[in-house]
């Protein structure tokens, strides 16, 4: 665990900033080495400048999705070719496409914006810490950008197929616009969500929280919880949709179990 006293340390440019350099470019994209006591206004200077540059880099990341949007809404229909799409109240197709490329912004953002609170972290731990920490962080990007290709070539179709499919000799399908991405959006995201669960396993097996033998002996609760949480994180009603979540969430669980026992053996 990162003590408050580590915390107050920060290694200070190898020296990355000189007086001469600019005060917003050294914490942005560096990690010092050597450690040293920091008073409390620069912590606060660090602080604001990585706050800064987050930012900056995820209104960028908005800009460029709105000049793309038509190209992500193109991508996002995909899996629903044939459907027609109706816009049903005056601007729904504005606010949905801000909606569409601020979910796109926030995704292809956050790499860079954990990786500035990465570096605002590591100074104050140590190297074991610092170990375990890295890979956690990384597997758990890897896993949820697995768990949003999951839902989207995997989940998507799935649902709305059986949508489509269902009542299709009654009824023609003509479907809201903004109301399908809100489908999708929330669809994929609870898919990355979930994808997290392993991570979340090795992290209670590495702090001595929850061994993996107790895991896998809690099989029964499992496998009602994942019932539960397929239908808590799918956005539709159908059986199919629920079935695939709660058995991906199953998967995971147990290969989490698995590597926290692969990791106590070591």
């Amino acid at each position: 665990m990162i003590s408050i006293s580590k915390l107050k340390k920060l290694r200070i440019a190898g020296n990355i900033m000189n007086k001469k350099e600019s005060p917003l470019i050294p914490y942005a994209f560096t990690f010092q080495q050597n450690e040293a006591e920091m008073s409390l206004s620069e912590h606060l200077e660090e602080v604001r400048q990585r706050a800064f540059w987050s930012l900056a880099t995820l209104v960028v990341a908005t800009i460029t999705c709105l000049v793309s949007v038509k190209n992500i809404v193109k991508l996002l229909q995909e899996p629903a070719l044939g459907i027609k799409f109706l816009q049903f109240a005056p601007g729904e197709y504005f606010f949905a496409s801000i909606k569409v490329a601020t979910y796109s912004a926030l995704l292809i953002a956050s790499p860079f914006i954990i990786y500035q609170i990465i570096l605002f972290v590591l100074p104050g731990m140590t190297k074991s810490e610092r170990k375990t920490i890295l890979p956690v962080i990384v597997g758990s990007i890897l896993l949820f950008g697995f768990g949003i290709l999951f839902g989207y070539l995997v989940l998507v179709p799935a649902a709305l197929n059986f949508f489509i499919n269902y009542g299709s000799e009654v009824v023609e399908p003509f479907w809201s616009f903004e109301q399908y991405f809100e489908f999708i959006l929330v669809l994929l995201f609870s898919t990355g969500i979930a994808f997290q669960l392993p991570v979340i396993q090795v992290m209670l097996g590495l702090l001595k929280i929850i061994s993996g033998q107790t895991m896998i002996s809690a099989w029964r609760y499992v496998i009602l919880g994942s019932t539960v949480v397929g239908a808590v994180l799918t956005p539709s009603v159908d059986p199919l949709t629920q079935i695939l979540m709660s058995s991906i969430v199953l998967i995971l669980y147990f290969s989490g179990a698995g590597i926290v026992l692969l990791l106590e053996k070591k």
